[in-house]
């Protein structure tokens, strides 16, 4: 029985997918709910389980290609004894009837194995087979290429691959061309965006850390010990930040056409860092979380960054963004909105720096602080006061606990 595999619905929003990995090739054994085939969004990477266990067939969807819901992608050929025939040798076991009769000097090629040796022009007769009987195997195919690719030939063959990586020598200057991943082209169309629709400026200014880390270091341990989590600086930005929208609803608006929209709650994108790319997830009813919930959510975004499980709900949404560019080691950077958001913080590292503090010169943890925002509807003087008052509540953490 033949089942076919096709694309998911796709998240509110999202047109169409990128095929970005295929996990198992044709005639490979694939367990009920394993991961066949990864596709790239703009956002997220989405897996596509095979239905049923079985020998993957024919990929009607090759890397690279663009599909939308409902697309074939492979199809899978149910057999009852594929589980107990190793993955190598699975491309031996299709019914004798589908596989090119041999004669007494042709060697037996299964339907994955002829396509593919078609496809390269290659002459059968010349590659040895490893499979059961001498069958030869799709790894014998590409043992013959990499033995017979010729010295200083460093193109890839016309496998998936090269429609990933283009290499090119000009004596002994190596360039390679490699095609944006969705999420960098996403990233990238974002950030033009921003920077062609808004009117953006940033003001700056500096943060003194020494209560904060005093506080730190006298709490650490118990807060950990109670909540199962550590406690960072990221919290106190978060729920300075928060309050500070409160002050300054403006801030935490966005433009629609000739509206300004006031959202009356605190979505907070957090910017993480992920294999592929930058990606910003969100703390919704940031207004409402603790300390604790905000380390939680934080740690649970970064490790699903990692792992690339976020989900598009994750990324979805949010009225107001803070990244942590300090984590990288930089000193101040300008960084840029995230649409249709009016302003973003900007974090920085901490470095000892003589300050003056009641006539006397003084040796403190500082940090630079940076406030991009849209000046089509934020003005300097909410932008400025905006930022200090992050700057008086994270100097003055129990502020934010008595709210004052």
């Amino acid at each position: 029985m033949t089942t076919e595999v096709r694309v998911p619905t796709l998240p509110e929003s999202v047109s169409d997918a990128t095929v970005q990995a295929w996990h198992k090739q044709p005639g490979d054994h694939v367990s009920r709910d394993e991961n066949l085939v990864d596709l790239e969004t703009d956002k997220v990477v989405l897996e596509v389980p095979s239905p049923i266990e079985g020998v993957l067939g024919d990929i009607s969807a090759e890397i690279g290609a663009v599909v939308s819901a409902d697309d074939l992608l492979a199809v899978v050929e149910a057999s009852s004894g594929a589980s107990a025939t190793p993955a190598r040798e699975v491309e031996t076991s299709v019914p004798a009837e589908e596989e090119t009769p041999a004669s007494d000097d042709e060697p037996v090629l299964t339907p994955a194995v002829r396509r593919l040796i078609k496809e390269l022009n290659i002459d059968p007769s010349n590659i040895k087979g490893t499979g059961k009987d001498g069958r030869i195997l799709k790894a014998d195919v590409m043992a013959y290429l990499d033995e017979n690719k010729p010295k200083g030939d460093i193109e890839s063959t016309s496998t998936p691959a090269a429609k990933t990586e283009t290499p090119t020598v000009s004596g002994n200057r190596v360039e390679k061309r490699v095609p944006m991943s969705r999420l960098r082209a996403r990233i990238a169309e974002r950030l033009i965006d921003a920077q062609q629709n808004a009117a953006i400026l940033t003001t700056f200014n500096e943060v003194n850390l020494k209560p904060a880390m005093d506080l730190r270091a006298k709490y650490k341990d118990r807060f950990e010990k109670e909540h199962d989590v550590r406690l960072g600086f990221m919290s106190f930005f978060v729920k300075a930040a928060v309050e500070a929208l409160k002050k300054f609803p403006v801030v935490n608006a966005s433009v629609d056409g000739q509206d300004i929209l006031y959202h009356g709650y605190y979505d907070v994108g957090i910017a993480v860092s992920s294999p592929r790319g930058l990606v910003v997830p969100i703390l919704r009813d940031a207004d409402q979380m603790g300390f604790s919930d905000v380390e939680g959510g934080i740690r649970a975004y970064a490790e699903k960054a990692r792992d690339g499980s976020l989900s598009y709900e994750d990324l979805s949404g949010g009225t107001f963004t803070i990244t942590n560019g300090g984590v990288f080691g930089s000193m101040l950077s300008t960084p840029i909105l995230n649409p249709p958001q009016s302003a973003i913080l900007g974090m920085h590292n901490i470095v000892e720096r003589p300050v003056v503090e009641n006539g006397e010169i003084v040796i403190r943890p500082m940090m630079y602080l940076a406030l991009s925002y849209d000046h089509r509807i934020i003005d300097g003087r909410e932008a400025v006061q905006f930022l200090v008052t992050i700057k008086e509540l994270v100097e003055d953490p129990a502020r934010m606990l008595l709210q004052v």
